[in-house]
Parts: structure tokens; sequence; C-alpha cells
């Protein structure tokens, strides 16, 4: 016949305490609020370069047609 498992013996003194381990939960609380922010950070400004150069770029073309349209006119005397 099966046997009941044996039940472990109740312990009388209660579990230890790590005190560096509380001070090792904040700082690893605050390093991931950190990284966090930092990231947050980063998109905002990977946003702002995105448009930047996206808006360079069209000022460009811009002056560049402009250009060419001037030099066309000229050209053939539109």
């Amino acid at each position: 016949m099966a046997q009941a498992a044996p039940t472990p013996p109740a312990r009388e003194e209660p579990p230890l305490h790590d005190p560096a381990a509380i001070e090792r939960e904040y700082r690893r609380h605050r390093a991931r609020r950190h990284a966090r922010i930092e990231r947050r950070r980063a998109t905002k400004l990977a946003r702002f370069r995105f448009w930047a150069v996206l808006g360079m770029l069209f000022l460009g073309c811009l002056v560049l047609a402009v250009t060419i349209w001037i030099e066309v006119g000229r050209l053939f005397g539109l």
C-alpha cells in the first residue's frame, strides 16, 4: 500500500533576513526606472531627429526644384 509522504519538521525560528537583499532590490528598481526614462528620452530625440532630417531634405529638394526652374526659364527664355 502507498504511504503518505513524510511531513517536514516545523521550524521554530523565523527565516533568516538578508539586509543587503533589500538594498539590492531598491537599486534594481531604480536602475529599471532610470532605463525606462532614458529609453523614453531617446525615443523622443530620435523622433525629433527624424522629422528634422525629413524637413531638411524637403527644403533641399524645394531649393533644388526652384533653382532648376529658374535655370530652365533663363536657358529657354520662358
